[in-house]
């Protein structure tokens, strides 16, 4: 059930006509209960020229005290370098909602996916918000955020937590211009834990930055970038009122878990990717140092094409690590490719080019950077780059 799989929520997802293809392309995530407003939180994203969805959504948020029922969400159009009509309409989309579902505009997010610089076509928007309102599923709701994904991504989770069973579950799009900056794509997660909406907050900003933020495709941060949480307060357990405690930090783990498996499904389905890989880099002078060093080696255009070729090339990594910005002696760093180690103590390890070939042949690809400088640790998580990833870039709106 993944979005739905938290008590006290129902999803939707149709075909409104914004997508040439005629795909799902319009979606809805509201509370179960109607006119009730209950705790969200969000994370958006950092780049300077973000959408009017972005603007809005801290803004109500802030306004409502962290207060919503229901997220809108289109794909196809990312309603972005708009102007003031684009910022216009993304209101009209919330107005539109709200009157649908029985609530007032202030309790409804909004999220636009797409190409950027395109005016959102109203008309269908519209008529696809009303059928919307007719229910739908979870599944449904997966498939109409995605855009240029080859399958949905969802998770969920369910655990103890005071006493009462409690459940997260989530769905995400994503598969290119993705990078750390919060939020590389976007993500929408359910909970029916009892919580504050400040508690909420801090824990879904903590997931991130060990999931999302440490999740990368090709360097590029969206401009609509959004992960949203709602609460239902349906478990029956004491209040998660304050960022800290034993309750608090169960769920922080249960959340992080949830929102590494969408990162993980993100980088696997990045555009034209073969492969997901894993980057965990340890003995760093610092953890901040160790995501630096992952992030730059995820990152690379030589490593991943060299991922992409299952060419054993450890001097892409290492020339990545040694670039990043952060301190080690290169005589006391290691690595390894595919569970084998080609460099050790600053010189390369003697080992069987054609078995770290085919080992790199694997579904999923497993990196390890040991600089011998610390304590610092961090995993990050990215594709190889493929001869797809260009084609499909080269002829996004072509």
């Amino acid at each position: 059930m993944a979005v739905t799989f938290a008590r006290g929520f129902n999803a939707a997802g149709v075909a409104a006509g914004i997508k040439k293809s005629g795909a799902l392309d319009m979606a809805l995530l509201q509370s179960s209960q109607t006119g009730v407003a209950y705790p969200a939180a969000m994370v958006g994203t950092q780049n300077q020229m973000c959408a009017p969805s972005v603007t809005r959504n801290r803004r109500v948020l802030a306004e409502t005290g962290g207060f919503v029922q229901a997220v809108l969400v289109n794909s196809g159009c990312a309603n972005v370098a708009t102007g003031a009509e684009g910022v216009a309409e993304n209101e009209r989309m919330a107005e539109q909602a709200a009157a649908v579902i029985e609530t007032i505009p202030e309790h409804i997010l909004t999220a636009s996916t797409g190409v950027i610089g395109v005016r959102l076509p109203m008309a269908k928007i519209e008529a696809g918000i009303t059928k919307l309102g007719q229910r739908g599923s979870a599944e449904s709701f997966a498939e109409a955020i995605m855009t240029t994904d080859l399958v949905p991504k969802t998770a969920q989770i369910e655990f103890s937590l005071g006493g009462a069973t409690v459940r997260i579950g989530g769905a995400c799009k994503g598969s290119g211009m993705i990078a750390p900056n919060m939020a590389t794509m976007l993500a929408f997660l359910t909970t029916d834990a009892d919580i504050s909406p400040k508690a909420l907050d801090a824990a879904l900003r903590r997931a991130v930055d060990v999931s999302f933020n440490c999740m990368t495709v090709d360097g590029d941060t969206s401009t609509s970038d959004q992960c949203i949480i709602l609460a239902s307060w349906y478990a029956d357990h004491e209040t998660i009122e304050e960022p800290e405690g034993t309750e608090f930090e169960t769920f922080v783990a249960a959340l992080s878990e949830v929102c590494i498996t969408l990162a993980k499904k993100v980088a696997r389905d990045g555009e034209g990717a073969t492969k997901l890989v894993t980057v965990e880099v340890t003995g760093a002078p610092s953890d901040a140092d160790a995501k630096q060093v992952g992030r730059t080696i995820a990152e690379s255009p030589l490593v991943k094409t060299a991922l992409f070729g299952n060419d054993p090339n450890w001097g892409r990594l290492m020339m990545a690590a040694g670039r990043a910005g952060v301190t080690f002696d290169p005589d006391n760093a290691s690595a390894t490719l595919a569970g084998i180690e080609v460099f050790k103590n600053g010189v390369p390890a003697v080992f069987d080019k054609a078995a770290a070939s085919e080992a790199m042949k694997a579904d999923e690809v497993l990196v390890t950077v040991d600089l011998g400088a610390g304590d610092g640790k961090a995993t990050f998580y990215t594709c190889d780059f493929s001869y797809e990833y260009v084609k499909i870039n080269a002829e996004y709106t072509t």
